[in-house]
């Protein structure tokens, strides 16, 4: 039964991120790769998309992972250097809400992300139906990241709590101490529980001293792509 339904999840967001780049790649874009499981399903089938069609897109990663993913499948690689302006980037999140707001960074790269969003004509998101919620929150239950200066982390962690957050220090798997980021930074995980306006909830932090950006992405998505139970995909549109 678990391998049933671990099987359906999978499938579920394969058939998501396949949709999600047959349904909005084009000849000639500049596209935003973003990172974690299900963006592999999509830049696998943006590979034979592109050998089949010949589409001349350029990709710009947006971390180490979704570079090797470019590079794997055989895509022209781009940078913001080259393209300050992308067509469409794909990412994915560890959760999205009614509204389309996100929590991103559960990776570690929710800064390099959010540059490369915002930077994007469009934002599209893949997910599976476990991080689908009415309110960010309620299914991620590891808080939302915040990349941080390390000088900064200990009375960062003081003001978090201050404001009615449980922040912790994300520590590294495989080596003692904090996990650093690609930028050189530390993230602090902090949470709020239920979130009823995260707009509001962003705003706070970034007007800390030491924040350097955090995982809530708001407003920024502008269509999701939602693996089912059943291996269906749900659409959901601003």
């Amino acid at each position: 039964m678990i391998n049933l339904t671990e099987n359906l999840i999978e499938l579920g967001k394969k058939n998501a991120a396949v949709k999600a780049v047959e349904e909005n790649i084009k000849k000639n874009m500049i596209v935003g790769v973003g990172s974690g499981s299900t963006i592999v399903y999509a830049v696998e089938r943006l590979g034979e998309i592109n050998k089949e069609k010949t589409l001349n897109i350029k990709c710009i990663p947006s971390s180490f992972q979704a570079y090797q993913l470019i590079i794997q499948n055989d895509l022209q690689l781009g940078s913001l250097e080259q393209h300050s302006e992308i067509d469409i980037d794909i990412d994915g999140a560890d959760e999205i809400d009614k509204d389309l707001n996100l929590i991103k960074g559960g990776g570690g790269c929710l800064v390099q992300e959010k540059i490369i969003a915002s930077n994007s004509k469009e934002l599209i998101i893949i997910v599976d139906y476990r991080k689908n919620s009415k309110m960010l929150g309620t299914n991620w239950k590891q808080g939302i990241p915040i990349e941080v200066i390390p000088m900064a982390y200990f009375p960062l962690m003081k003001k978090l709590k201050s404001i009615g957050g449980n922040p912790v220090l994300r520590m590294a798997q495989s080596k003692s101490g904090p996990l650093i980021t690609d930028n050189g930074n530390f993230i602090i995980d902090v949470d709020f529980g239920e979130i009823d306006n995260p707009s509001e909830l962003n705003m706070k932090f970034l007007n800390i001293p030491g924040v350097v950006d955090t995982g809530l992405f708001i407003g920024m998505c502008s269509k999701a792509y939602i693996g089912l139970e059943d291996g269906n995909v749900l659409t959901l549109a601003k």
